[in-house]
């Protein structure tokens, strides 16, 4: 059983009612928890059906032609089989209202014979233009599928990090997965049976009101009536096709969470509860599942038995007409034809528009994130995101001959009186001012939590500061394109992401030109040469799953390497040496002196021994620059900076 604990924060993170049993309470849940669970209910109602459509068909508007031939097939697929149809009723009333006169036999055979070999010519042509609308039709969609993905891969790319920060992985990964497949299930069969459908009431409309006018107006005046009741039942479907995929992609977002933090989970041995915490999802989305189902199911059943009744009513008041009007056989026989043609793809239209609404929904959810505005486009523009560019301007730049355009930086950082939050009204950074001249190394030490790695964020522009300006050489940061920016910075994080690849695809990663001798440079400035000779296959040993078999302080030598082999003239070492013994970090240092050397450099370090040879040290705290400095002047100063020092002594 869920805590009560568990159940608020479930509630928070994903909207849902985690109470335990069929009849639910709702959740007393207030604050920010409150406003989200509000949003995830708003974002419940249905939304505008004919807007989702036109984007949706917008990606189906660079295959004009081959829709074009699909709608083609289409309408010779339906045309075909009424006309087949049709000729019933000259055939039937030919052999069973004859000339007595009449006793050729063999002539009424022949007729008969070419009546059917007639027949049989316009069903095959129905079957192959059947056949071809799928196949056209089926590669249409895996385009436009595929130009999905690609847009919404793209757009993702250019969406700020703070994006990232406030979306689980699964979510996302849930919208290339289940939406994009939900939207391709009605690409490949349903839009076009559709079309077809709609075709095929038409035709059966007018062949019933030219056939039989009476007979014809039956079926019309029924149809009202099964429109309604469809679009009753799908009022209610589509805000439970809406809930059906947020849940779901909640369901994948914990999993992927969990999985992601196994290590921790099972140390502090909380299996048991994120089990509970992930049935409690899984049954969240079930309930959702079976009700969208459920609605959806009412469909072919209730569509069903109203076709039934005007087929029935069509076959008595025919019957009438035989008897006391002289209504001919034939002419019966493919209005009841006609009659059941038309009420089949009313009904399969009617079941078919779940799927649809279904895939809308799913759509609804890869629109979201594609009408967000995108702050990093021009990134995209670059082959490669600009780090070939700025490596080569820093080589060009180090040679003395580059040149003093846009893709040059020298690496003079300014900031003046910025202040950043994360969060609106929550600074974490407050009127922060300082000055890195090209070629010097400075240091930001404080407590956790003091904006270190903030101010590491903002230079990076992975955040937009709320005052102030940040410059290098003497421009605001604002006015250099980002793939030049960031081509220009080498970062060196806490936390290494290590590519599926081989070791030396990861540390070329940092400079994509760079040949093997660069490579086998940058692991020995990184000390990481020797420990990378000793895996299975050296510099050819594939990593996978973010390098799972090297432990934590390998995988951050290969971050090492990686920034070493880049040629930025800026350079960010977040924690470079935390997850390093003291031996390896010495090491290190020794290769870093000369990584830096003619660079700027921002160090983040807790061991405040990697900073003496700072030029200049900041000392943050809360937000502010308490103090600043080099190593001896701190020292003799007595305040914030030699306080750390002394307890960092002490502890070691």
């Amino acid at each position: 059983m869920l805590t009560e604990e568990a159940k608020r924060r479930l509630s928070q993170r994903y909207g849902i009612d985690a109470a335990a049993g069929p009849q639910k309470k709702e959740l007393n849940v207030t604050g920010r928890g409150a406003g989200r669970m509000r949003a995830m209910q708003k974002n419940e109602k249905p939304q505008d059906t004919k807007e989702s459509l036109r984007a949706l068909l917008s990606f189906l508007a660079h295959e004009k032609g081959l829709v074009a031939a699909a709608l083609f097939c289409a309408v010779a697929h339906t045309v075909t089989s009424l006309a087949a149809s049709y000729l019933l009723r000259p055939v039937m009333n030919r052999f069973l209202y004859h000339d007595p006169a009449e006793t050729d036999l063999t002539s009424r055979l022949l007729s008969l014979r070419t009546a059917l070999l007639f027949m049989c010519g316009l069903y095959l042509i129905s079957v192959v233009t059947q056949y071809l609308q799928s196949r056209i039709m089926l590669s249409v969609s895996q385009r436009s599928l595929r130009r999905m993905r690609d847009t919404l891969y793209e757009k993702l790319m250019t969406l700020p990090v703070r994006f990232f920060d406030t979306h689980k992985t699964g979510d996302i990964m849930s919208r290339f997965t289940n939406d994009i497949d939900m939207v391709g299930e009605m690409l490949n069969t349903t839009l076009m049976q559709i079309v077809s459908g709609v075709l095929t009431v038409i035709g059966s409309i007018i062949l019933m009101l030219y056939t039989s006018p009476v007979l014809g107006m039956i079926t019309l005046l029924l149809t009202p009536l099964l429109l309604y009741v469809t679009k009753l039942i799908l009022k209610y479907g589509r805000a439970a096709f809406r809930r059906q995929t947020r849940t779901l992609g909640a369901m994948n977002g914990y999993a992927e969470e969990m999985i992601g933090g196994l290590r921790v989970l099972k140390v502090f041995t909380h299996e048991g509860t994120s089990a509970e915490e992930f049935d409690a999802l899984c049954g969240d989305y079930a309930e959702a599942h079976e009700r969208a189902q459920f609605i959806s199911g009412l469909i072919g059943p209730v569509t069903h038995q109203l076709c039934n009744m005007a087929y029935a009513v069509t076959a008595a008041v025919g019957g009438f007409l035989v008897v006391l009007r002289n209504f001919d056989i034939g002419g019966l026989a493919i209005s009841l034809n006609y009659t059941r043609t038309f009420n089949r793809p009313v009904n399969e239209i009617s079941m078919q528009l779940s799927t649809i609404y279904s895939a809308l929904a799913g759509f609804e959810r890869i629109e979201e994130i594609l009408k967000m505005e995108g702050t990093e486009a021009e990134v995209l523009e670059s082959a490669d995101g600009g780090r070939n560019s700025g490596a080569e301007s820093a080589d060009s730049a180090a040679e003395g001959n580059g040149p003093s355009g846009n893709t040059v930086l020298r690496g003079d950082i300014a900031l003046s009186r910025v202040t950043f939050g994360y969060v609106p009204d929550i600074p974490v950074l407050r009127d922060i001012s300082l000055h890195a001249r090209p070629g010097e190394k400075i240091a930001l030490v404080g407590s956790t939590g003091a904006g270190k790695t903030t101010v590491t964020n903002l230079l990076t522009r992975f955040y937009e500061i709320d005052s102030g300006s940040i410059t290098i050489d003497g421009r605001p940061i604002e006015s250099i394109p980002l793939a030049v920016l960031r081509g220009n910075i080498a970062m060196v994080l806490q936390d290494t992401h290590l590519f599926t690849g081989t070791v030396r695809e990861n540390i070329r990663y940092g400079r994509p030109g760079a040949s093997d001798d660069d490579v086998v440079a940058a692991a020995k400035a990184a000390s990481a040469h020797y420990f990378i000779l000793r895996l299975k296959d050296g510099y050819d040993t594939v990593l996978t799953h973010d390098g799972a078999s090297l432990s934590q302080g390998q995988r951050q030598l290969l971050g090492i390497a990686r920034a070493a082999i880049s040629h930025a003239p800026i350079l960010i070492l977040d924690e470079a040496t935390s997850s390093v013994d003291t031996l390896t970090e010495k090491h290190i240092e020794e290769g870093m002196d000369a990584l830096m050397a003619g660079r700027t450099t921002l160090v983040i370090a807790h061991r405040l021994s990697t900073v003496r040879t700072a030029d200049n040290i900041l000392v943050l705290e809360h937000g502010r620059i308490l103090e600043s400095g080099d190593h001896r002047t701190l020292l003799e100063k007595g305040g914030r900076y030699a306080d750390l020092y002394r307890e960092i002594a002490e502890l070691d």
